[in-house]
């Protein structure tokens, strides 16, 4: 089993920026990707960012692209650096990892989810 713990959401308004972090720890030999989906409130969840640990190939939804930077800070932990933050970012962010090889990140072969964490941008 992996254990993922996410940390620095909150409230901040439209322009700022936040940093969240998820550190994994448990079964991570092998893990093969870390990542952020996020759902906001009514409707599904969606792809954030991922990071393949041993290549840093990254992946970024269409709406987050040039804003948001997913980066590896330790071994086996991972930040999201969000930036210029608009309201429709107001979600409930959820840190996500795989032992699974990927080519493209689907949120289905992602088997570890930490508890969310709420980001809400006031306008």
């Amino acid at each position: 089993q992996v254990q993922l713990v996410e940390s620095g959401g909150g409230l901040v308004q439209a322009g700022g920026s936040l940093r969240l972090s998820c550190a994994a720890s448990g079964h991570t030999f092998n893990m093969f990707a870390m990542g952020w989906f996020r759902q906001p409130p009514g409707k599904e969840r969606e792809l954030v960012a991922t990071l393949a640990l041993n290549t840093g190939i990254t992946y970024y939804g269409d709406s987050v692209k040039g804003r948001f930077t997913i980066s590896r800070d330790a071994e086996k932990k991972v930040d999201l650096q969000m930036n210029r933050l608009k309201p429709e970012d107001t979600a409930v962010y959820y840190c996500a990892a795989t032992h699974t090889i990927l080519r493209l990140p689907v949120e289905g072969d992602y088997d570890y989810w930490g508890q969310g964490t709420q980001v809400t941008v006031s306008s």
